[in-house]
């Protein structure tokens, strides 16, 4: 078992990393966000609003994410996050984890 997380858990974590590392780029508003990943998965990855939304303000309450209102390019009022250094923390220490599992289950996928 993957840490003894259920799939609901290992979902939340994983757009959590996806969502640390687009703000990385610098501060983003939520469709922005889900765009990135999107495009940059070539559209394996696609982010519903019932999940970004959440995990945004989950991020936020946690102080991973601060964030601010603006004008979208589209002269919208929107809602800009960007990473916090406990984010940019966070997004470190969840790399190194996500690495380690990545070899781990390379590893076995390989075995004959």
């Amino acid at each position: 078992m993957v840490q003894n997380a259920n799939s609901g858990e290992l979902l939340r974590d994983t757009l959590d990393v996806l969502i640390l590392k687009t703000l990385t780029r610098g501060p983003m508003h939520g469709y922005g966000i889900a765009e990135f990943i999107e495009q940059t998965s070539d559209d394996v990855l696609r982010v519903e609003e019932g999940a970004l939304y959440p995990a945004l303000h989950r991020l936020e309450l946690r102080g991973l994410l601060a964030s601010k209102w603006g004008l979208s390019e589209s002269n919208r009022k929107a809602k800009y996050y960007r990473l916090t250094p406990a984010g940019r923390k966070q997004l470190e220490d969840e790399t190194a984890r996500w690495g380690r599992m990545a070899t781990a289950i390379s590893r076995i996928l390989e075995t004959a």
